[in-house]
């Protein structure tokens, strides 16, 4: 693994770290709801799913799953039914109004369940597994590099996402003030709500 070859590898997971997908609506909703300290545990449940999804693309495992048309399959359902029970629980939330004063840390938030939260958005999300696996060979070279090297390259993925993440979380505590408004709590809210089940739909229909 060169050097040249790592830096146009971090250029590609740059650009797919910074696209919004289900683990960013769920982390922000998470920050919104519980406070900075609920949005950093679920910043680090994403960063433990990525780990899981990106040492089975390392060790072939990955390859296996995606080949396995029933392990596939239910993994993609489970994604479906998790996406799509927490957009009708943001709905539900925008709809009720009632939202704790951010200014004051928010809504008590069990560490387990934040951190669950984030781990379950993205390992029961397949197309985070297909990304390894679309990626990570390009930087790969059979007989020279090493299952060490594919690892470096699933781990740098996982990293710069929790880097990100907790940047986003960080923001939303800064502005926590603006946040705490009621029409922007509803506004999220419905946003993210419309967000996780466009992205259950679009999981479902493959």
């Amino acid at each position: 693994m060169t050097w040249a070859a790592y830096g146009a590898y971090l250029l590609i997971v740059v650009g797919l770290v910074l696209m919004p997908g289900p683990d960013t609506f769920v982390l922000l909703r998470s920050s919104l709801a519980g406070g900075r300290r609920s949005g950093l545990l679920t910043a680090a449940g994403v960063f433990a799913g990525n780990v899981v999804q990106g040492s089975a693309a390392a060790f072939g495992l990955g390859v296996l799953i995606a080949q396995s048309h029933t392990a596939f399959t239910v993994i993609r359902w489970a994604g479906v039914v998790y996406l799509c029970v927490l957009g009708v629980q943001a709905l539900r939330a925008a709809r009720r109004g009632d939202y704790p004063d951010l200014t004051t840390g928010g809504a008590r938030v069990r560490a387990h369940r934040a951190m669950l939260l984030g781990f379950g958005s993205n390992v029961t999300n397949p197309k985070v597994l297909i990304m390894y696996l679309s990626v990570l060979p390009q930087f790969l070279v059979p007989g020279v590099t090493t299952t060490v090297d594919a690892l470096l390259l699933a781990v740098t993925v996982a990293v710069l996402g929790g880097i990100y993440q907790t940047g986003l979380v960080l923001a939303v505590h800064r502005a926590r003030a603006w946040f705490s408004r009621r029409r922007v709590r509803r506004t999220g809210d419905v946003v993210a709500g419309v967000a996780l089940l466009g992205f259950g739909g679009a999981l479902a229909a493959g």
